[in-house]
């Protein structure tokens, strides 16, 4: 068993704490569609999914060893930087679950890794070809391939099926199958988040002494980083779930079975690959996806544009929030916990303002003025009504319209007309 300091041991419990909120933060990813679509019940979804990504923890540590052995120089890491980068991530996590912004847990990571050893050792200790092959192109280009394979096999379905004459025994189909494809994305889920914070754990105890450089995971950071995601996803970050199921655009069970399993293999493949994907960045491009796929579909552009900003500050945000973690670790003992008091604060001030709006497994599939039915503005897409607005009304139609829009000229000196009721 590994020989433990005491900040050695504050950093695995944090860890595990940033592992919990990764949990709840991203529940949306693997059940939001399945419980919009009324697929699962509620707590039944969430449960499948705790079981799932304990299991998909234990199938992969490659992405794991890319943020242990890659991502940043092992030789000058110390544990109160890799304590100042959770602080950065758990606290963005936090944030963005508040207002329901289905952000990356991911890069919230890796931001506050990089801004805590930025902050300590310069930026010659963190490995720029890693951070752009493994973490940037797979934060753009997983968005879009998900989501345009949603989109082309949305349409492919909804063309296969034309011809159904039972809808409703096909609807049924798609949520079976959206079932299944729910639990492949809980299972990817478990092989790419749970080996985050594997990683930073493995990173944190060769800092510190108790592995020897190059090693991979022990059996119990892995046992561990499983259970903590798991028990977070079965709490349900039911805020992140509604934007993600009703916020974004209105979902059928083909569609939402569509998404899930394009999601799902992007997810898989990156996992093999070691790359440090976002799986909320791929699940968010197949819904989208998913929604324009089908005619007639839309996609709630202002929600998207607030995901979108929230994407792009992510990294920057938890970069920023750690390096300044880290200097005032660098004071010493005091500094570490006054590091520490401020983290437990700032989470519990945040917990207590989300009271204010409760929203859990009994309202998730309710509507509300920032996502869901309504967005009036929304319903026919912007594209939609700009188009209606300017297109010629069919030819025979254009004399009565004219007549009926364009009031005829009346003279001021005659009586006002008798109106019949």
């Amino acid at each position: 068993m590994e020989s433990f300091s005491l900040i050695l041991a504050i950093v695995v419990v944090t860890a595990l704490a940033f592992d919990f909120t990764n949990g709840f933060h991203d529940t949306a990813n693997a059940m939001a569609t399945t419980i919009s679509t009324g697929a699962l019940k509620p707590k039944v979804a969430v449960a499948m999914s705790a079981v799932l990504n304990l299991v998909g923890a234990f199938l992969s540590v490659e992405v794991a060893n890319t943020i242990s052995k890659g991502l940043v120089d092992e030789a000058g890491i110390r544990p109160e930087v890799i304590f100042a980068a959770l602080v950065g991530a758990i606290l963005w996590n936090l944030l963005t679950w508040l207002v329901g912004l289905p952000s990356s847990s991911s890069h919230a990571l890796m931001g506050g890794l990089i801004g805590a050893t930025v902050a300590s050792a310069g930026f010659g200790a963190v490995h720029g070809d890693v951070l752009v092959t493994k973490v940037l192109i797979p934060a753009i280009a997983a968005p879009l391939v998900a989501g345009l394979a949603a989109m082309f096999a949305t349409r492919l379905t909804y063309r296969m099926n034309r011809k159904v004459a039972d809808s409703k025994s096909s609807e049924k189909g798609y949520r079976a199958g959206q079932i299944a494809s729910a639990g492949l994305v809980s299972l990817a889920h478990g092989t790419n988040d749970a080996q985050k914070t594997m990683g930073i754990i493995t990173l944190a105890l060769v800092a510190g002494g108790a592995l020897a450089p190059d090693s991979d995971p022990p059996m119990w950071v892995i046992v561990s980083a499983g259970v903590a995601i798991a028990l977070g996803t079965y709490l349900g970050g039911w805020r992140i779930i509604r934007t993600m199921g009703k916020g974004l655009t209105d979902l059928q069970p083909q569609q939402g079975f569509v998404a899930q399993t394009s999601a799902a293999t992007v997810i898989l493949a990156s996992s093999h690959l070691g790359f440090s994907l976002s799986t909320t960045h791929s699940v968010s491009g197949s819904v989208m996806g998913a929604g324009l796929g089908r005619k007639g579909g839309v996609v709630r552009w202002s929600t998207a544009t607030r995901m979108f900003v929230a994407w792009g500050l992510t990294l920057p945000a938890a970069a920023i929030v750690a390096a300044i973690a880290e200097w005032v670790c660098g004071f010493g003992s005091w500094g570490t916990a006054l590091v520490a008091v401020f983290l437990v604060t700032s989470s519990a001030a945040i917990w207590k303002i989300s009271r204010r709006e409760v929203i859990d497994h009994t309202n998730v599939n309710d509507t509300d003025d920032t996502g869901g039915a309504g967005a009036s503005e929304e319903q026919s897409g912007v594209v939609t009504a700009a188009m209606a607005a300017v297109a010629p009304p069919p030819s025979g139609l254009v004399a009565e319209e004219l007549s009926a829009t364009i009031p005829a000229p009346t003279d001021p000196m005659a009586p006002p007309a008798k109106t019949t009721v």
